[in-house]
């Protein structure tokens, strides 16, 4: 218990540090730039207290739980020596997390209304959430698949440079053909899927597959699997995009 309320005071504290820059910049353009008082300084200040608090909390989560289960969920598989099983985790876990990103589910809301206002679908809340959910699913099924290919690569010891090349190739080339109103909400597609939840876990899983394969070194073939989470999705929302229009 002591140790615990350690290592939370000294999150704590590394997030309070992390903030200052933040801090300092909004505090130089709004006093010295604008010159104008800080509105509502004190739910500001306490607004600021709730994300320093925030942020401890969910980096010292990280690395109590997250980081841990996911390597050694690794290790487990790569022990059970199931490819297929390990393929279907990898895809569910992909999958899964990218469903449950809150950053996913605003940025799929926001297209769905600004597409209603578009004219590009009814503008009724039911053919907003249909619109929201398909791009959400289509988003998570491409996370889950780039997870997948992530793995296998690791497996294999494919050159990761090769693949995210062709990767990009694809999305310039399906750039030309995709309808212009999914384009941008295709590229922040990507960003979106790598935030508060997937990426610790996948993180986890890559290190910590890299670890127990022979042959494998953590820090060339662990780390590689965001990226691709980040690149799928991109092809996908275009792919969806050129579906339902």
């Amino acid at each position: 218990m002591h140790k615990t309320l350690i290592k939370l005071f000294e999150s704590a504290i590394g997030s309070m540090r992390d903030l200052v820059p933040i801090v300092a910049v909004v505090l130089f353009f709004q006093l010295v730039v604008l010159k104008q008082p800080l509105p509502e300084s004190g739910q500001l200040i306490l607004g600021l207290l709730f994300v320093v608090m925030g942020l401890t909390f969910f980096i010292h989560g990280l690395e109590q739980g997250l980081f841990p289960i996911g390597e050694s969920l690794a290790h487990a598989f790569a022990r059970k020596g199931s490819v297929f099983w390990l393929l279907t985790f990898s895809f569910c876990l992909g999958f899964g997390t990218t469903v449950a990103e809150p950053a996913l589910i605003a940025v799929s809301a926001e297209a769905a209304k600004v597409a209603a206002e578009g004219a590009m679908i009814i503008n009724t809340p039911a053919a907003q959430a249909n619109y929201a959910n398909g791009l959400r699913y289509t988003v998570a099924f491409s996370v889950g698949l780039a997870i997948l290919i992530g793995v296998l690569r690791i497996l294999r010891g494919w050159p990761i440079q090769w693949l995210i090349i062709g990767g990009y190739v694809l999305v310039v080339i399906m750039t030309m053909f995709a309808p212009e109103e999914i384009i941008g909400i295709a590229y922040d597609s990507g960003g979106v899927t790598t935030s508060t939840i997937t990426v610790p876990l996948v993180t986890a899983l890559g290190v910590g597959l890299a670890s127990s394969i022979k042959g494998r070194n953590p820090m060339i073939d662990g780390f590689g699997l965001i990226a691709f989470a980040s690149l799928l999705p991109m092809i996908f929302v275009m792919a969806y995009g050129m579906v339902i229009t």
